[in-house]
């Protein structure tokens, strides 16, 4: 999952571009956004080009799945926040996130994301009103 840095490599310990994955996948008509490792000011760009490379398609619904995040820094909810407005007026948006590193901060801000604690609890929901 990207470049690892020793203490003797301290320069490179900043570079967290490298320390995020993201895959996307379709089941049915749900396009899901697998981000794993760091979101944050640096790999936040990564994490919202690949979600609006996927809504861009037109899906019925967006599951961003963070059930593999490490840590969730400001930039990675400001990315959420923005890619549910992007997102809601044509398709279904929610976010898989359960854990002290993703849903901890997400819930303590009060942001108003539709949570849930597996994909497959993601799936079912979307899946069941219609999408």
């Amino acid at each position: 999952m990207g470049k690892h840095s020793s203490a003797a490599d301290g320069a490179d310990a900043f570079l967290s571009q490298d320390e995020l994955d993201v895959e996307e996948y379709w089941l049915d008509q749900v396009v899901v956004v697998a981000a794993a490792g760091v979101v944050d000011m640096l790999t936040a760009p990564r994490l919202t080009e690949a979600i609006s490379v996927a809504a861009a398609k037109s899906p019925a619904g967006v599951i961003v799945d963070l059930s593999k995040v490490d840590f969730l820094a400001s930039a990675g909810i400001t990315v959420l926040v923005a890619a549910q407005a992007k997102v809601t007026p044509n398709a279904r948006f929610g976010v898989v996130a359960d854990g002290p590193a993703t849903s901890r901060p997400i819930t303590l801000l009060g942001i108003e994301i539709t949570l849930y604690r597996t994909l497959q609890d993601a799936l079912d929901d979307l899946n069941t009103a219609g999408a």
